[in-house]
């Protein structure tokens, strides 16, 4: 079998010889290089080794003897270690270089492309060229190897990387293995392809895959309504010129809240003591 075949996968080869920078590996046919960067101490002459072999940024076919647990046929989670407009992202596997997952494999809007640090589930494919590119897990295959949900899940706080997105929603997997959809309603922002997000599970279906809202309950929501509002009165020694007579775009243009939402959560503040209003102004409440 030629070396090329190998591309992407692990072989076991021999070491042919030693070099100023590494070994020289063969398969009884062809030598390929081992960089001293690719492998952990010193091997010997004839010695038999697994190696994981790839195309280095010269073209060449090159090994390493750090075997990632992504490869072609196999699937895994990975990094996403750099993005190129034009060209795609690139995703750390555990090698040397980067694999890349092309422009062509991503959403054609560029606002949800994966970002540093965001990870997928992938696997490597070789092309008829020899290039090993990127593949991202399909939708069956994920179905394939997601848990199921059952009914006492509900409600239950969850999160997970978005493994495929679109405006009528977005697809996510959890740290649970549970397979859900998160509805364009359900969130305030379209998340990006790789994004971790978190949220809760609203519906578990009859297959056992769950829908999901990435909007707080709202509860929770008027707790971060009520702290944006006692930050800023702190940020300006406990007064502020807002109070729930206010222009609506004046709420609007500091808070970023609507009226409802300012009134709701400063009612709280005052009920709960923490604050008073007069003169159209608001004050937090000295002990």
């Amino acid at each position: 079998m030629a070396l090329e075949e190998y591309l992407g996968r692990t072989a076991a080869l021999t070491v042919s010889r030693e070099a100023a920078f590494g070994y020289f590996l063969t398969d009884g046919e062809e030598d390929i290089l081992l960089h001293e960067n690719e492998t952990e101490g010193k091997l010997e002459e004839g010695q038999e080794v697994e190696a994981f072999l790839y195309v280095d940024s010269q073209g060449r076919i090159a090994a390493t003897t750090r075997i990632p647990e992504i490869q072609a046929g196999t699937y895994g989670w990975a990094q996403v270690s750099d993005v190129k407009p034009g060209i795609g992202v690139f995703i750390n596997i555990g090698v040397q270089k980067d694999m890349l997952l092309g422009e062509e494999d991503l959403p054609v809007h560029k606002a949800v492309w994966p970002q540093e640090g965001d990870r997928l589930y992938i696997t490597l494919r070789v092309n008829k060229n020899n290039r090993i590119y990127v593949k991202m897990a399909t939708d069956p295959l994920i179905s394939e190897m997601a848990v199921k949900a059952v009914r006492s899940d509900f409600n239950k706080n969850i999160h997970g990387h978005i493994y495929r997105t679109a405006k009528v929603g977005s697809w996510i997997y959890t740290a649970e293995g549970f397979k859900g959809f998160i509805h364009e309603s359900q969130r305030k922002r379209e998340p990006r392809l790789g994004e971790k997000v978190e949220g809760r599970i609203v519906d578990v279906k009859e297959d056992g895959t769950v829908n999901i809202s990435l909007i707080a309950r709202k509860h929770e929501v008027l707790d971060e309504d009520s702290e944006k509002i006692l930050s800023y009165l702190e940020s300006r020694n406990g007064a502020m010129p807002f109070s729930d007579k206010s222009a609506p775009e004046d709420i609007q243009e500091r808070f970023q809240l609507s009226k409802a939402s300012f009134k709701r959560a400063l009612g709280r503040l005052m009920k709960e003591g923490k604050v008073y209003q007069e003169d159209s102004w608001t004050y937090i409440k000295k002990d």
